[in-house]
């Protein structure tokens, strides 16, 4: 793995946190658990993200290990994202927080605001 450019938090709670934070990160991650995607793919999956952010999204988490971009030999060339093994560890966490803030916003009774949670946890070995 290229050597991270930016300095992570010795923390390990504000780490994890500093790895995962973005807009759109969990939401790229989870269109990835399932299977690997092409770029126009995650930006047909995740409308309101700009190109460019995806792709700065992206880069940041093919940086901390998370995705892993693969470039075909082909013309024109194709390029996949996949998650990790530690991108896949995620998907437990993920739903954890999503579950957190369903809790919290009925404990605020603001339920009339908020989404359903759209990452299920697979049973699979994949994630382990």
């Amino acid at each position: 793995m290229a050597e991270i450019i930016k300095k992570l938090p010795v923390l390990p709670s504000e780490r994890a946190l500093k790895v995962i934070s973005g807009r759109w990160k969990a939401i790229i991650l989870y269109h990835l658990f399932d299977a690997p995607k092409r770029l126009s793919e995650l930006k047909r999956l995740v409308p309101a993200v700009s190109q460019k952010v995806l792709i700065q999204q992206l880069r940041e988490m093919e940086e901390h290990g998370l995705v892993h971009r693969e470039i075909f030999r082909e013309v024109p060339p194709r390029v996949e994202y996949s998650a990790t093994r530690p991108g896949l560890r995620l998907e437990s966490v993920l739903h954890a927080l999503c579950e957190w803030g369903q809790r919290h916003a009925a404990e605020l009774n603001d339920l009339d605001r908020i989404a359903d949670c759209v990452i299920r946890p697979r049973s699979t070995e994949a994630g382990q």
